[in-house]
Parts: C-alpha cells; structure tokens; sequence
C-alpha cells in the first residue's frame, strides 16, 4: 500500500475509488504535467467495451479471458458481454490483492454465464493452464483475450511478444486478440516524464510506436479498421479528440482458422 500500483493508479484516472495515498501522488503527479492522461484511460476503456460488443454480437463471441483486469469499475467486461449474451463467460486475472478484495462483491455474473477470478502474475503464471480458465471456458472454441492497457507494463527483458504468442497458442481457431497499448509517438517528452513517475513505485512502463504494437498481431487477422490510436476504433460518436490526447494504439484481429 505505500508504494503506487498500475491498477489503481488507473482507477484514479478513471475517477474511482479504490486507491491508496501513493498512488493518488503518483497519479497526480502525472496528471499535473500530463491531464491528457485522464482522457486516455476514459478513452481506453470505452474502447474495451466497443470491441467487447462488436465480438459478442458480429462474432458470437461468448468467452473471455481478461489478463490485467485492474479495480472492477462497471460496466465491466463481463456486464457488458452478459448484458448482450447472458451465457457469456469470463476469467479475471490481475495481480494485485486488493483486486481480489473486490472481486467477489462486484463481479457477479448472470445465472447463465459464469465470472471467475485468477490472482496471477503474466510474467510468471501458465495461465491459460490453470484449473480457473480450464473449468470456465472450453479451450476448443473461441476465447477472446483481452489485453488491455497491460503489454506496456511489460518490459523487453520479459519478452513481451513471446508472452502473446503463448497466451495465443493453446486458442482455438477463430479465438481473437483486443489489445490496446500507450505509446510515446505522438509526445515522447511526456511518455519518459510517466516512465519515471511509475519507476518511483517500481513499475516498469514501456510505451511502444505503431509499428513495435502492430508486432503483436503478427500472423492474425486484423479486423477493420487495424491498429488505430485507441478512440479511433469504431467510435460511437464523432471523434474530437486528437490522437496526442489519448497517447495510445488498439486493435482487434482473430487468430487464423
């Protein structure tokens, strides 16, 4: 607790409620030199749920496994699928403790779907052989794996393209990768200033540029419009926003069949 926390860090963005003193500083340290920052995490989020609907209901999606999921702050994306599809089902796994504190309060599922939480950490865990995704989701249809603002918490030494490929691999045919990343393209000054504030709590930061993104869809199918800075994909609304004010890439594309 006295040392800041990505995922909550995140919910302070996101105007939530679940953080601790240090990650408040942090988070406003970063806000005072980067209030874009807010706007990103908003937009961010709206994107997670745009790319959830468009696979539930143009791809008949009806599984999940959700890697990084932060504080739960609804709708989250086991609401949004069930909302549409009440059979849907959905696997949590984040690494932090007091994820799991809430968990079980605010991600109920439908009686027809099912909702379950994995404490892991990515760079460490087997995860898509762990008995919580085994007996939630059958691996031998499409699973849609979410990777949401979590691949630039991780750094090149712990092989982040690897990483995908085997979360990838034990998927069925036609399962799908949404993933959105920050990156430093649009203002490096401000991506090394957020490096350094999430150093302080010893949490690695590596934003990425189109192109190094674009590297963790190789041999996928990229669904329209492609690798887009993230309010650009499939907006609901007229977009506003420049892309230096969201400071990230998302993408949605489907493992091949």
């Amino acid at each position: 607790m006295s040392q800041p926390h990505s995922a909550r860090m995140y919910d302070y963005y996101l105007g939530g409620k679940d953080w601790f003193a240090a990650d408040r500083e942090a988070a406003e340290a970063v806000l005072g030199r980067l209030p874009k920052v807010r706007t990103g995490a908003r937009a961010n989020r709206a994107f997670m749920h745009r790319a959830v609907r468009a696979l539930v209901r143009e791809h008949g999606v009806r599984q999940f496994l959700d890697i990084g999921t932060g504080i739960p702050t609804a709708p989250n994306l086991h609401q949004v699928a069930q909302e549409i599809a009440p059979e849907s089902r959905v696997v949590y796994v984040d690494n932090d403790p007091l994820v799991v504190e809430y968990a079980d309060a605010l991600m109920r599922g439908t009686p027809e779907g099912r909702t379950t939480y994995l404490e892991a950490d990515v760079r460490s865990h087997d995860i898509v052989a762990d008995s919580h995704v085994v007996d939630t989701l059958d691996l031998e249809q499409p699973v849609a794996l979410s990777l949401v603002a979590l691949m630039h918490f991780i750094s090149e030494e712990d092989e982040p393209y690897e990483m995908v490929r085997r979360l990838l691999e034990p998927l069925a045919p036609g399962s799908f990768l949404v993933l959105s990343h920050a990156t430093g393209q649009f203002d490096p000054e401000g991506a090394a200033y957020f490096k350094d504030i999430y150093a302080t709590g010893k949490v690695p930061f590596a934003p990425r540029d189109q192109q190094q993104v674009t590297r963790f869809f190789d041999g996928l199918d990229l669904l329209e419009p492609g690798l887009v800075a993230t309010h650009r994909w499939r907006p609901d609304a007229p977009v506003v926003q420049s892309d230096s004010e969201i400071g990230g890439f998302a993408g949605v594309a489907q493992v091949r069949q």
